[in-house]
């Protein structure tokens, strides 16, 4: 797995990468002197070389099966724009194409064919195929390689008849031009954060925690490689880890948000969702463990049961690797976006092409907490939303001016998650604002989507990534949707219920969304010592909207 923060095109950069090898494999060979497994079991071997003088990129691509291949890059990790081929050794020889996606349906060839098939071979198990392509082509169907990193995509079958490759497909990402490799540490060592034997109810949306206390560390270490175990690929949705406050004591192991104490545990350790995969900090930054103290974590499992199977017995969980060696910067996750809050309703009407709403955390109150306010440098972003979620964009303003983005996803796919590393570290500085802005279309729905936990509910969040570590895990907002009442023409009913009672007009919806734009939204900070008696650690804003 690869983490590369890219400064410059044409200087080295920062990376990390974990390779294990397995086995002997073809196609390794001098002129193509890197090589990634793009899956966990090793059975998609991506080999590759590339000549600045000639302006082009080579691929040798050895994978465990003797049906179709597909391999591609990708704006998110999913279908939509995808640049791809597709190739194989059939009864009548070898069939090789570029193609490109326009969304979660078949791909269609291009008509410039900007890849050229070099060799391919096939034997009982195995199929291999190398190929070239110029580094930048002509074909505005083409992606575009940088020095960046890049969401590559893959998928195969079992037999030359192209069909769905149900789960033998995932993504990866990768720095293709500046690519380097490194070693774990040579003490590394890990750990597991995970259920054990729970039966998932037979209900669509369930959210399981468990409370753990993790090895006892007399000396602070640094985690940098996580890792998911997953039992059951079908039902777990994503999980998250948190670090819970001294005043979370006890353990207990069943449904989420039933009043137990470990539910003020907000400080994200780790997390995974759907379509990602092994990820990998830098090698500067570890998240800090340890240390002597009696820690408890929060180990939280969103399973999406839409079938209502019974049958299900699941042992997933997150697996951590941690290690004495400590890196230059602590790690922080702040957890950052509009949720549901106590109070406020907050809905999003049916039949909606695109409707946004915001979240905004102003760092400026951040010094309420941390004085001095230090700069903080984001390196990576994990974006958030439910089944209606299309974009998701993160703004970063200072004095009133947007001045750069923290991550955009102009494609987002809700079985496609995973962090997204930025190439070059963004420093936030005191008093900046950072806003999210999520699309979401609910053409396909006939009642409004509240905000809330449920895969039919909605949500607007980021995960930013960044360091040194501050004792802050949450920068929520909402807008005070008690001013939708004050604002109707119907004074006893908000806005936003008459939305409901019939199919809205364009017009209306448009209005009510500038509405949400131009309220007063309110902000909440939690930091790390939280717990359910002190609401001084809890900090209330009014915000005038951006």
């Amino acid at each position: 797995s690869l983490i590369c923060l890219a400064l410059n095109p044409r200087r080295p950069l920062l990376c990390l990468v974990l390779v294990i090898m397995k086995g002997a494999v073809w196609g390794m060979n001098s002129t193509m002197p890197f090589k990634q497994y793009l899956d966990h079991d090793h059975l998609f071997l991506m080999e590759w070389g590339f000549d600045d003088l000639q302006g082009d990129i080579t691929f040798t691509l050895v994978v465990n099966t003797t049906g179709w291949i597909g391999f591609g890059f990708s704006p998110n990790g999913g279908m939509a724009g995808a640049d791809m081929i597709i190739g194989g050794f059939g009864p009548n020889g070898s069939y090789f194409t570029d193609q490109h996606a326009t969304g979660n349906v078949a791909p269609v060839v291009d008509e410039l064919q900007s890849y050229t098939l070099l060799s391919m071979e096939e034997n009982e198990e195995q199929t291999s195929m190398t190929f070239r392509r110029l580094i930048q082509t002509c074909d505005d169907k083409d992606f575009h390689i940088t020095a960046q990193p890049i969401k590559i995509i893959y998928a195969y079958g079992t037999t030359d008849e192209i069909l769905y490759h149900a789960s033998r497909r995932g993504t990866k990402e990768v720095n293709l031009l500046n690519y380097m490799t490194r070693t774990a540490p040579s003490n590394g060592n890990y750990f597991n954060a995970v259920v054990e034997n729970i039966t998932v109810p037979p209900i669509t949306t369930y959210y399981h925690c468990k409370t753990m206390k993790l090895p006892k560390l007399t000396t602070k270490h640094h985690i940098y490689l996580m890792e998911p175990i997953i039992d059951n690929h079908e039902v777990v949705h994503h999980m998250l880890l948190y670090h819970c406050p001294p005043v979370v004591t006890e353990t207990y192991d069943h449904q989420c948000y039933k009043g137990d104490t470990g539910d003020v545990c907000f400080g994200v350790v780790a997390s995974w969702a759907v379509g990602g995969g092994i990820y990998e900090l830098p090698e500067n930054v570890g998240i800090p463990v340890g240390n002597g103290e009696n820690e408890i974590y929060r180990l939280e499992i969103h399973y999406n049961n839409p079938q209502g199977r019974a049958d299900i017995i699941d042992s997933s969980g997150l697996r951590l690797y941690y290690t004495s060696e400590l890196r230059q910067h602590d790690v922080g996750v702040l957890n950052f976006g509009m949720l549901k809050m106590e109070h406020m309703q907050y809905n999003i009407p049916p039949k909606a092409d695109q409707f946004h709403s915001y979240g905004v955390c102003h760092t400026s109150h951040f010094s309420q907490i941390v004085n001095p306010m230090p700069d903080i440098h984001v390196f990576a972003v994990l974006l958030h939303t439910h089944l209606a979620g299309r974009k998701v964009r993160v703004g970063h303003f200072r004095d009133g001016q947007q001045i750069d983005f923290l991550g955009v996803d102009e494609n987002y796919d809700f079985e496609m998650q995973q962090a997204m590393n930025l190439g070059t570290i963004k420093t936030i500085k005191p008093d900046d604002s950072i806003i999210i802005e999520c699309t979401y279309s609910t053409t396909n729905r006939s009642k409004v989507t509240n905000l809330g936990l449920g895969t039919t509910d909605e949500m607007c969040l980021a995960f930013l990534l960044y360091y040194p570590a501050l004792p802050i895990t949450t920068c929520l907002s909402h807008p005070i949707t008690q001013y939708l009442t004050m604002k109707s023409n119907d004074k006893s009913e908000p806005i936003s219920n008459s939305l409901s009672t019939q199919t809205p007009e364009y017009e209306d919806i448009q209005a009510y969304e500038t509405l949400l734009k131009t309220i007063p939204q309110v902000q909440i900070i939690v930091d790390d010592k939280v717990n359910t008696s002190q609401s001084c650690c809890f900090h209330w804003i009014h915000l005038i909207s951006h």
